[in-house]
């Protein structure tokens, strides 16, 4: 190893090149594909060089969606802080910056929830909950607000909190795999916000 290896690694860098590095390849190769070994030969370290970091892949998936997870929620996290006025507007605002990120980094979004699920998973599931607890704290509050069907209606914010999650990655798929067409990003947020809203709102 040079001089310069040496240096990185001794100053703590070569972990966060890694994951730049793989960050970069997952989304042009996918989670199948990625190798401790490419990664090495891309930082122009030893082959045994990562494993000092990442005792293996599996490690290295997970300090992945752990990065994306904190990533994800800050840029909810941000979004929501501007963000005033009825359910429908703030829920919107929380829309476009979901879809931004997923249309952005489907590789990774899919590696951060597919890694969340593992049974042996529980500190992702930890950083998985904190990412989306802003937005949860919303859904929960217009229930409370009546804005939305709340628990009298018989609707958890848990279980509402998936439609719209659910819906949200519908329409970001759509977007990524080009099925949406023409139509502008924005316009089809703001449609799709609307017909969810209308469904959400109590009886």
């Amino acid at each position: 190893m040079s001089s310069f290896e040496r240096s990185r690694y001794h100053h703590g860098n070569l972990r966060a090149t890694l994951l730049e590095s793989a960050e970069r390849l997952l989304e042009d190769v996918g989670a199948a594909e990625l190798s401790l070994r490419e990664l090495a030969r891309q930082a122009g370290v030893s082959h045994g060089a990562p494993r000092q970091h990442f005792p293996d892949r599996r490690a290295l998936l997970d300090a992945l969606a752990v990065l994306g997870f904190d990533r994800l929620g800050a840029e909810l996290d941000s979004a929501l802080a501007g963000a005033a006025g009825p359910f429908a507007a703030r829920l919107e605002v929380f829309a476009k910056a979901w879809v931004g990120f997923a249309t952005a980094r489907p590789a990774l979004l899919e590696l951060m929830f597919a890694s969340k699920n593992r049974p042996a998973a529980a500190e992702l599931r930890v950083v998985a909950d904190r990412a989306f607890a802003v937005s949860s704290a919303m859904i929960a509050q217009a229930q409370l607000d009546g804005e939305i069907a709340g628990v009298a209606d018989g609707d958890e914010p848990d279980r509402i909190a998936m439609a719209i999650f659910a819906t949200l990655q519908g329409l970001a798929a759509l977007i990524t795999s080009g099925m949406s067409g023409d139509r502008p990003v924005g316009a089809l947020i703001s449609g799709t916000i609307r017909t969810l809203v209308d469904g959400l709102r109590p009886r």
